[in-house]
């Protein structure tokens, strides 16, 4: 008789695994030579098999993890040799947006992969974030899956700024995928290839089988939302039905806007992307965070539209601002079926500084929605961003830029019973010339209360007292100052009434 394989002995396998990721998520932070990689940690690394399901990542940056198996299965096509590292951007073979940069290797049971928010990749405006891009050429240079050579490496970062940070940058990346070599090579000698390829087979089964119970446990049902996303002269609809049958759900976007002459399109891989973080947090966020978590769940959008562009749409907010929404709508649905939060700031509150000499971005934390039984976190990069805030010290150190103020916008956050979060004060002087480009949302719409809890104050972006639109491009002088209040959240139920 076969004896079954011992749950300890899965577990042991599974954190060994999941320590890789980890160590690679380090190796790369610590390496790194940006702040926005080495500070605010946006960047993510996970471990995927032989046939490209993600087995084990590290907990960085959600819109990044759920989007990666598209990328790992971009280079798969192109059939990657032991040796091989593919590098790629481009966000209709595998990337999400342009600054997002991919490193996908191959290791004894399977690939590793490392993607990282640069701080420039090229593009009309500084930091490769244009607030008023309608072209993908216009965001940056655009990579589809290349073999990475050190002649592939210094023809790249030549048609970047700051190509001396961007290959740092780069070569952190690089480290990182090596690290995963050895620490899977290591593994393997330890406990055997066929046994570390059972164990990922196996997790990859147990996440799907935790998820698949929970989604069972929810009302079967067909639950529909609406949001908007705030274009320049107009708002842009969002449109979800959330179908429940049993073990497994479908999130359909049909009746969403078409893709857009901005740059708030996205492709799927981010949809899906920001429908999987939901369901984790609303199924079994204790799973390990493996591919078979997302196996029951279906994404539709229709061909074309907002949520499933197709090139050469710009794409470089869709990434950040459109997948916020994505999020908040897909919340919005449930909750026409089980207890969810009120809404949280909804917008990652983007701001790029820069020149020829220097580039710096940004995202700024905000409030957070109230819940039935606690009231919302405040100044906090949650949803699908999960990023730090840059220390003062090192970006005063490292960029032409004086944080005046860096405070909590009190009492943003929407009241209630239990009250919204409140959002962030954050005020910026420049001492050089350069541009700014702010892309941002909810500074038209409020984040909306929940069972009669108040909407949260809606953000604010100010030059020199000047209010700006949610999405603006600005030269500044020395001296400039640019303030942002973020969005507070929504409070949950009525005050002086029970959540309940």
């Amino acid at each position: 008789m076969k004896r079954a394989r011992p749950r300890i002995e899965l577990q042991v396998l599974g954190s060994s695994l999941r320590s890789i990721a980890e160590e690679m998520g380090a190796v790369l932070i610590r390496s790194s030579f940006s702040a926005n990689i080495k500070e605010r940690r946006d960047c993510s690394t996970a471990l995927f098999d032989e046939r490209g399901r993600m087995i084990a990542q590290a907990e960085h940056i959600p819109v990044h993890l759920g989007a990666l198996p598209d990328a790992v299965a971009a280079v798969r096509a192109h059939d990657p040799g032991p040796d091989d590292v593919f590098i790629l951007n481009d966000p209709y073979a595998g990337g999400t947006h342009l600054p997002d940069v991919t490193l996908v290797s191959r290791t004894a049971v399977g690939f590793a992969a490392t993607r990282a928010h640069h701080a420039d990749v090229g593009a009309t405006e500084p930091g490769s974030l244009p607030a008023g891009s309608r072209r993908l050429d216009e965001e940056g240079v655009v990579i589809p899956p290349t073999r990475l050579d050190e002649a592939t490496l210094d023809g790249l970062t030549a048609r970047m700024r700051n190509p001396d940070e961007r290959r740092g940058d780069l070569r952190a990346q690089l480290a990182a995928n090596r690290l995963a070599t050895r620490r899977l090579d290591e593994l393997c000698a330890r406990r055997g290839r066929e046994l570390v390829l059972a164990a990922m087979d196996e997790l990859h089964a147990y996440a799907e089988r935790g998820v698949r119970a929970a989604i069972a446990t929810l009302p079967d049902g067909r639950f529909e939302a609406t949001d908007v996303l705030e274009a320049e002269d107009e708002d842009l609809m969002l449109r979800v039905t959330i179908t429940i049958d049993g073990d497994e759900l479908e999130i359909d976007f049909a009746g969403s806007a078409s893709q857009h002459e901005g740059n708030l399109n996205c492709p799927l891989a981010v949809t899906r992307s920001a429908c999987y973080f939901v369901v984790r947090c609303l199924t079994d966020p204790d799973t390990p965070a493996s591919g078979g978590a997302f196996a029951p769940v279906t994404v539709r959008a229709p061909v074309g539209s907002l949520l499933n562009a197709c090139p050469p749409a710009a794409v470089a907010a869709g990434n950040v601002e459109t997948s916020s929404r994505i999020a908040d709508v897909v919340f919005l649905a449930f909750g026409e079926a089980i207890d969810v939060p009120a809404q949280g700031q909804g917008t990652m509150n983007n701001v790029t500084f820069g020149n020829d000499r220097f580039t710096y971005y940004e995202t700024i934390g905000g409030g957070q929605g109230a819940c039935p039984n606690a009231d919302g976190p405040s100044a906090v990069h949650v949803a699908m961003s999960n990023t730090l805030s840059t220390p003062t010290e090192a970006l005063e150190l490292g960029y032409p830029i004086r944080v005046e103020r860096h405070a909590l916008r009190l009492g943003s956050g929407g009241a209630g019973r239990h009250r919204g979060g409140d959002g962030v004060v954050r005020v910026l002087r420049v001492l050089e010339s350069c541009r700014l480009s702010i892309v941002s949302e909810r500074r038209r719409h409020a984040p909306q209360g929940r069972n009669g809890g108040e909407p949260g104050s809606r953000g604010r972006n100010l030059l020199n007292g000047e209010e700006l639109s949610a999405k603006a491009t600005r030269d500044l002088e020395p001296g400039d100052v640019v303030r942002i209040e973020t969005p507070g959240g929504g409070g949950y139920a009525s005050p002086g009434l029970s959540a309940s």
